[in-house]
Parts: C-alpha cells; sequence; structure tokens
C-alpha cells in the first residue's frame, strides 16, 4: 500500500496541512500555548482563544514571524502536534512523503528550517519536496500555470505580501515585502491609543479592520469596542471611525501598490501583454480589505482577479500537485533530502 503524502503550507498567522489519505486539509491558527516553560498546555485555534489572555506561567506565541520560522523549537513541537491531528493518531506518526510550499525571497538557512520540520525523527519523512510558494499560489486561484502565459500573483499576508510573475510552471520575478495584515492591525492599535486614549488588543484591532478597514475612502460610520482607557485606567467603551482607521492604513495599502507596479515596470513585456489580458491574481488572508482591488485597478488600469477563499490557495495548490500527474514536476527533491 502507498504511504500518505502531506502538504504543508506554513503562514505566519495560520498553518494550512492537506492529507491525501484522509482528503481533508487542516487550517488553524499557527499558535502554541507553552505552560511552565515547557509543557504544551494548547496548540491552534484553542490557543489563539488564549492569546493577550493568558497569565505568566503561559506563553503563547507564533512561532512563524514575518513568512519565516523565528522559534524553531516551538515550530517542531506545534508541527507535530498539527500532524497528529490530521492524521487522527495521538503518538506514533505513520510515514508519509511531505510536500513543503516554500516562499521564494528567504535565505537558504531559512528554507532549510521548513524543510527540517518535515526532516525531524518523530515525523518519519519518507520523502520531502519542495514547491515553490508563488506557483501553488497561483494553482489553488485556478490558474493554469504551465501555459507559456504570464500571470502575475499577489499574495498578500500577515506578515508578508509576496509579488510573483510567473510562467510555465516557474517564476520569472518575485519580490517579498515585509508589510501584510498584521501590520495594519499595529497601525489600528496606535491611532486608536492616540485618537480615542484607549488601549485595545490585537484581536480587537483585527475585528477594527475588518469591520471599518477600506483602501478607498468611504463614507463614515462607526463601530463600538472595548478597552482600557489611558487616563482612568478604566475598561471602556468607545466608537471608532472610519476616516481614523483609513488614515492610518493608506500609507501602508500604498506601500503593496508601489510595489506590484515595480514589478510590472520590471516584467518582460511579452508577459506583460499576457498580464494585460489575464489581469492580476489576489490571494492571502489579507486580500479580503475591502476596496484593496478597486485601488489596484485604478493605479494599474488592469483588472483584478480576487481568489476564491483566498487564505487556503497555496494549500488548495499543493492538492493539485499532489493529485494530478499534470503538475508533478512542479515540485523538486531539496539537496537536503531523505533517504527512503
Amino acid at each position: 500500500m502507498a504511504r500518505n503524502i502531506i502538504g504543508l503550507d506554513i503562514g505566519t498567522s495560520n498553518i494550512k496541512i492537506y492529507s491525501r489519505d484522509k482528503d481533508t486539509i487542516l487550517n488553524e491558527k499557527n499558535i502554541i500555548a507553552i505552560a511552565n516553560k515547557k509543557d504544551v498546555y494548547a496548540f491552534g485555534d484553542e490557543a489563539f482563544e488564549m492569546h493577550e489572555k493568558a497569565p505568566d506561567n503561559i506563553k503563547v506565541s507564533f512561532p512563524v514571524k514575518f513568512g519565516v520560522i523565528a522559534d524553531f523549537d516551538n515550530m517542531q513541537v506545534l508541527f507535530t502536534e498539527f500532524i497528529k491531528k490530521i492524521e487522527h493518531v495521538s503518538k506514533k506518526i505513520p510515514p508519509a512523503d511531505y510536500y513543503v510550499a516554500v516562499p521564494t525571497d528567504i535565505t537558504e538557512v531559512e528554507k532549510r528550517a521548513f524543510l527540517e520540520l518535515a526532516g525531524d525523527s518523530s515525523v518519519r519523512a519518507k520523502k520531502i519536496m519542495v514547491i515553490n510558494k508563488p506557483v501553488a499560489d497561483a494553482l489553488g486561484a485556478g490558474v493554469e500555470v504551465m501555459d507559456a502565459r504570464g500571470i502575475m500573483i499577489v499574495n498578500i499576508g500577515a506578515d508578508t505580501t509576496e509579488i510573483s510573475v510567473l510562467s510555465l510552471g516557474g517564476i520569472v520575478l518575485s519580490k517579498a515585502v515585509k508589510f501584510g495584515g498584521n501590520k495594519l492591525d499595529e497601525q489600528i492599535i496606535g491611532a486608536v491609543r492616540k485618537k480615542y486614549n484607549l488601549v485595545i488588543g490585537a484581536k480587537t484591532a483585527e475585528y477594527i479592520k475588518y469591520e471599518l478597514g477600506s483602501a478607498i475612502r468611504e463614507e463614515e460610520h462607526f463601530v463600538d469596542v472595548y478597552g482600557r482607557h489611558i487616563v482612568t485606567g478604566l475598561p471602556t467603551r468607545c466608537s471608532i471611525s472610519s476616516d481614523v482607521v483609513y488614515e492610518c492604513m493608506i500609507d501602508f495599502i500604498r506601500q503593496i501598490v508601489d510595489a506590484i507596479k515595480t514589478i510590472l515596470e520590471r516584467t518582460p513585456p511579452e508577459l506583460s501583454a499576457d498580464i494585460i489580458d489575464t489581469g492580476i491574481y489576489l490571494t492571502g488572508g489579507s486580500s479580503a480589505i475591502r476596496s484593496l482591488s478597486r485601488l489596484i485597478n485604478g493605479e494599474t488600469d488592469l483588472h483584478i482577479n480576487i481568489a476564491e477563499n483566498p487564505s487556503e490557495c497555496v494549500v488548495r495548490g499543493i492538492k493539485k500537485i499532489i493529485d494530478n500527474p499534470k503538475y508533478s514536476d512542479i515540485a523538486y527533491i531539496p539537496k537536503e533530502r531523505i533517504i527512503d
């Protein structure tokens, strides 16, 4: 019997795992709660519920920062727990082949960290294959990547925005901007503190972003949130204006637009002609910012395609590569391959 194949998209905010045997995709927050510096208290969505609420003896943290693994030890523990969860095992993880999507604009050392997760003895990987993340992203967005046609894919994640031009199943140009949805949350926290003397947490900032955030100024509207007043130190409710949110977000949103225009300026003419026909494909969880597609369209005069369920495009693309022999050449064996 053929062993299982598992596909991995390890993001800053969420981890997505595809199991061919179970024919399912796990999508949970990439976060872990450690009690007393050594015991796994919770992980994934359960740990996220504890974020900014845990006592001092429980440390809740995201092991991935700016698209790369910043805390390898905790990421290794977290990764093992997720594999057990999707495989429905409590102890011994069954052997499997692993297909790992990695960002393109990272160092070899950072790339090796992704591969070493599956190379750990407890995971029992038999073969590790690498997939360039933008290619899987485009496949998951429903784009045919093997043709001799230029494709622009813009993945706006939690900490990083990756802009790529693809053709013939490979990457022609790629640029990563160290900016994503988390930066907008930070700006909202700062703006609310300055304007309303209110201290709010990251979850509240994210809520404000999705309720009020827009890349184009809209008619002013408000949302009520709770926080701690700086002057009194007491919990209080406050109505936040969409104008305040727009002002603190727009400069950083324009950084994405400027990066897209930079890549377009560097794109070879024949591929540029293709992109005029096909437009730009937006993926990643933060691509859901209201009116972002209208802003990019206004700045580039190109059609903007927003993928369905954009946060899962990469893992759905990995699934296609695993399940369809047509795309087998997209995945390649790294130098640090594991011998069967």
